[in-house]
């Protein structure tokens, strides 16, 4: 247990310097990274004028949260966060302060890695106030959304993700085309993802009220992309391409480049390899003990992956042709992050995940920081 005032002088002084699984967190041999109109709407997304943030200055805007794992942002600034296991639905000022719980997620079956997982707040929100979730059920993963301020239960709008102990994805987020995109997992049963009629191990594409959204590659199907393993992160560039963190096995983690209809390999390929032209490679690649990649986040041509067993930030260059350069690590010491989310204000939010059983819990875990530009 560490003062809090020792970890964010650890943090500043760590983030002055660039560093050159569950089955999602398994130690392996460490392995190179490999070769390597606006956003609007998107809340994992700022333009390429961006700021950097100043990762060598964090500011704590929230403690004591049990197991954050969504996070997403109004539109007056404020930030809501859920927790996993208590179905906690919190609502934390932009200048930071105690988060009020503003709404429970009945039906929510903590178990493993399932619970209340992704949260994304609807574009439309000045005029319908939605915000939706990604949850796991007695008997699936299913993605709801309920109206802020509001305590009806919430509606379920898309069902029949199968739900496992691990690899239940769970990552939400509004597109720059107002689509709704979500990454799932493949519950463990790693043939789910080659199979182009399961929700399992997908990308999936769908409207706000939750039907396979138009211009999908296979029309009335929700799946926008297929052969992947437990995608948690989704963020977009300023030209509007997608990019997704994937957790490998045992070997390699993933960044890949998300276009619509194509095979992201898994479980015939895990890292690098187009199995014959049939799939396509990753854009960068981790040893699992080094990243466990969940949540990403895009603020100018940089892209922000938050990493679980490796304990740190990747921060990742995007070149201007969706190619990436090379990556390079900050914020260690401060333990596993979880999800990492562009603010309005061009601030950096980033979230702590030690009390969820893997991690070593600080003073004031679990934390959100914000990095300002």
């Amino acid at each position: 247990m560490r003062r809090r005032s020792s970890l964010i002088a650890a943090v500043a002084a760590l983030g002055c310097a660039l560093l050159s699984a569950c089955t999602d967190e398994k130690p392996s041999t460490p392995a190179p990274a490999a070769p390597a109109p606006a956003a609007s709407g998107s809340p994992s997304s700022s333009g390429p004028a961006a700021a950097a943030p100043d990762l060598a200055a964090p500011r704590e805007v929230a403690t004591g949260i049990r197991v954050p794992w969504g996070l997403a942002f109004l539109p007056d600034g404020d930030a809501l966060v859920n927790e996993r296991n208590t179905g906690r639905v919190l609502q934390i000022a932009a200048t930071g302060g105690a988060p009020r719980e503003v709404y429970r997620v009945p039906g929510v079956a903590a178990q493993g890695e399932g619970g209340l997982l992704g949260l994304a707040v609807s574009p439309a929100f000045a005029q319908d106030r939605y915000v939706y979730i990604y949850f796991t059920a007695s008997g699936d993963n299913r993605i709801a959304r309920f109206r802020l301020g509001e305590s009806a239960a919430p509606q379920v709008i898309f069902s029949g993700i199968a739900k496992a102990g691990v690899h239940n994805g769970g990552r939400i987020a509004f597109g720059p085309d107002g689509m709704l995109y979500a990454g799932t997992g493949d519950a463990s049963r790693r043939e789910l993802s080659q199979n182009a009629s399961s929700p399992n191990g997908k990308i999936l594409r769908l409207t706000p009220d939750g039907a396979p959204a138009p211009g999908n590659p296979t029309a009335g199907s929700p799946v926008y992309s297929l052969g992947h393993r437990n995608v948690q992160g989704l963020a977009w560039d300023s030209a509007g391409r997608l990019f997704a963190t994937e957790f490998g096995q045992n070997r390699f983690d993933e960044v890949n480049r998300i276009e619509p209809g194509r095979n992201y390999g898994w479980p015939t390929v895990e890292g690098t390899g187009d199995g014959g032209g049939r799939f396509v490679s990753p854009l960068v690649v981790w040893a699992t003990s080094e990243a466990s990649p969940s949540g990403a986040g895009i603020i100018g041509n940089t892209l922000y992956v938050a990493g679980l067993g490796g304990e740190r930030l990747w921060v990742v260059p995007l070149t201007g042709d969706g190619g990436t350069g090379q990556p390079a690590a900050q914020l260690r010491g401060i333990g596993r992050l979880r999800t990492v989310v562009a603010a309005p204000d061009g601030s950096l939010w980033v979230t702590t995940s030690n009390t969820d059983g893997r991690g070593d819990i600080r003073t004031g875990d679990d934390r959100i920081l914000r990095f300002s530009a």
